[in-house]
């Protein structure tokens, strides 16, 4: 991943699994390792995002836990205007539902 953003590029994951994934194999640095093992990191905003830079998920309740992991990611005030366009045009939520980009600048 380090080639990725050495040429400018910016890595996104895929869903927040993969997240937890890569954030529990990455270093400060945002380098990660080969990793096996289960993932029990818990990605909150006192810890941060040190290998992702944008994610691509599903909507999630106004409540479930993941909001935090996605407010690491693309910080409070993008997801409250994703999530308030989200709720005007009604879509739907979770794994039954419709996904959005989180590309912060």
């Amino acid at each position: 991943m380090g080639h990725v953003r050495a040429g400018g590029g910016r890595v996104i994951a895929v869903g927040t699994t993969v997240v937890r994934a890569l954030e529990s194999a990455a270093a400060a640095d945002g380098t990660v390792q080969e990793a096996n093992g289960w993932a029990e990191l818990v990605v909150i905003p006192e810890r941060g995002a040190h290998a992702v830079d944008g994610l691509l998920t599903g909507w999630h309740e106004p409540r479930a836990s993941h909001l935090l992991m996605l407010a690491v990611v693309a910080g409070r005030p993008l997801l409250t205007v994703c999530y308030r366009e989200a709720a005007r045009h009604r879509y739907l939520w979770h794994e039954f539902g419709d996904v959005n980009l989180l590309l912060p600048d």
